[in-house]
């Protein structure tokens, strides 16, 4: 008894049976849509629709030209923000550093206030004691 089903089959048998049904549906009696898709769209026919086509692809790599400026204007601004990020945290740490270095600098000079009003202090006590005891040994 012979088999059902082929289990392997072969380059021709596949090749063949494709070329067989496609001669099969070009011979019999078919409408022009479906030959346009069976053997592809032919010259003079497709004529005028073909002009169509070509504004419209012409439309449409105009847009593609479009987008991918816009998408150039946007890597570019998002490398200035990046810039402009970077520029800003470093004048935020300045300022960080220049307010901590003011304080200091506050303090320092608040010490240096306190010592000279201090040396003026000792100054009139030693002066005051100078007048004192001139004024008492005489």
């Amino acid at each position: 008894m012979p088999p059902k089903f082929k289990r392997h089959l072969n380059d021709d048998d596949v090749t063949g049976s494709v070329k067989s049904e496609r001669r099969n549906l070009l011979e019999d009696d078919s409408d022009e849509e479906e030959d346009f898709f069976l053997r592809g769209p032919s010259g003079p026919r497709f004529g005028p629709r073909n002009d169509k086509i070509k504004h419209v692809q012409n439309q449409v790599d105009e847009v593609i030209d479009v987008m991918q400026e816009n998408i150039t204007k946007v890597i570019e601004r998002g490398e200035r923000l990046d810039e402009l990020q970077d520029k800003s945290e470093s004048l935020s740490d300045n300022a960080t550093a220049f307010s901590n270095r003011s304080k200091q600098l506050r303090r320092q000079m608040w010490w240096r206030g306190c010592k000279v009003k201090a040396i003026m202090a000792l100054v009139a006590v030693i002066l005051l004691l100078v007048i004192i005891i001139v004024k008492y040994r005489t």
